[in-house]
């Protein structure tokens, strides 16, 4: 058994990643679940595919890793390479796995309907010198490994798969087989300051935090997450880290979003649970965004009404009550229009609560007086509204996005002001 500290590699392998038609959330969540059981994750590499590219990773990673976690490459196309190379690199030779045949079988006859053709059957075959980590929401195999005292684990590189293979074969197989010590974060969320004005702000404490305990900056959209990090088990660094992360809350008391590892949108989402409070959304620039990151969370049924997307200024006014005046005398983008479809869908849908948006995205479409990233944010509730101007100098996207995350602050800020 094991008692070091533990390092791992996470190698991603498929052009598609390299060129960006997909992108790569695989290494992201394999890396947080490893964190979670006191594994460190110190490379992640996106890999081609290419023989020679992967073999030459394998290499140089076992150098440095205890642990190398593959993902991709085990499809049944001639593309996908992973397989026998990883044969290749363990002088092996493909052998059928009875579990892993019946499983294919089992899947094309009950679930897919459809004859099975060669190519399918072949995932079934597998490397004789690995043992073999079924798949129970697919067809192709894990492949658990070891050689000169480091585990390569290869798994498919479709995320449902992984995640499946990872939480109940994987995960616990490498706690079984390790010792590790607990690796602790404390994370807190900021917002209405940047990166570098929270630095400066906390240069003093960050410069006198004890050499086991990392201070670490994760900006994103408008917001910062502080995260506090100690490696071991011993009490004694436990509560230091405890002591620092509340010395740290106290020096940043007036932008702090929340003391723990969470989104601005859980937040809001929390908030409104919490007081049994309901929200509707009426949105233009941001086209169902801000509805879209409310609702990917169970739950958000009990606050979240639902809303209008009123893209058009015809909608605006048979929808929720813009009145064709507001619109012809300041326009869709102004502090007078997001006020009337906050108030618009508030008063159609019964909510407690409601935000509405509208500007000018990009990147066409800006004139002299309202330039391209000019946006305009309302919130209302039963009693008032409010409304808030501001410019992102940013892409479309990224000017959806800032919106959106602006605006759930300022709605937070409002629930808790009323």
């Amino acid at each position: 058994m094991t008692t070091r500290n533990i390092n791992a590699t996470i190698i991603t392998i498929g052009d598609e990643l390299l060129i960006g038609q997909t992108i790569d959330t695989n290494s992201a969540w394999i890396a947080q679940e490893l964190n979670k059981i006191g594994i460190w994750v110190h490379r992640r590499l996106a890999v081609g595919d290419v023989w020679k590219d992967i073999w030459q990773s394998l290499e140089e990673e076992s150098r440095l890793s205890d642990v190398i976690l593959i993902t991709g490459g085990l499809g049944p196309t001639a593309d996908d390479i992973t397989k026998p190379l990883l044969c290749q690199y363990f002088d092996g030779k493909l052998v059928v796995n009875a579990e892993a045949l019946q499983n294919v079988k089992h899947i094309f006859e009950v679930y897919l309907k459809k004859p099975l053709l060669e190519r399918n059957l072949k995932q079934a075959e597998v490397p004789d010198t690995c043992t073999v980590i079924q798949n129970k929401r697919g067809t192709a195999p894990g492949m658990w490994f070891e050689k000169n005292n480091r585990i390569f684990m290869s798994m498919p590189g479709v995320p449902h798969e992984m995640k499946g293979m990872m939480i109940h074969s994987v995960l616990p197989k490498l706690a079984e087989k390790f010792q590790l010590p607990p690796i602790v974060h404390r994370t807190l969320l900021t917002a209405g300051i940047g990166e570098s004005f929270l630095a400066e702000r906390i240069k003093e404490f960050e410069s006198t935090l004890p050499s086991n305990i990392k201070l670490a900056y994760l900006p994103n959209y408008g917001m910062v997450k502080l995260r506090l990090t100690a490696h071991g088990n011993d009490p004694k660094t436990a509560a230091k880290l405890e002591a620092e992360f509340d010395m740290l809350k106290q020096q940043i008391a007036d932008v702090l979003v929340a003391d723990r590892d969470t989104t601005m949108q859980e937040v809001v989402g929390d908030l409104l649970k919490q007081k049994k409070q309901t929200l509707s959304i009426a949105e233009s620039c941001t086209g169902g965004y801000i509805a879209h990151t409310l609702t990917q969370f169970p739950g958000s049924s009990q606050f979240f009404l639902g809303g209008v997307v009123s893209y058009s200024n015809n909608l605006k006014e048979k929808f929720i009550d813009v009145r064709p005046q507001t619109l012809a005398g300041y326009g869709a983008v102004s502090r007078e229009t997001v006020i009337e479809m906050a108030e618009g869908v508030l008063r159609h849908t019964g909510s407690d609560f409601s935000i509405a948006t509208s500007g000018i995205m990009g990147p066409d479409g800006g004139t002299p007086e309202k330039a391209v990233g000019t946006v305009w944010i309302a919130v209302a509730s039963r009693k008032t509204s409010e409304a808030h101007s501001y410019y992102f100098r940013f892409d479309r996207q990224r000017n959806i996005e800032m919106t959106a995350m602006y605006g759930l602050n300022i709605l937070r800020k409002f629930i808790l002001d009323q």
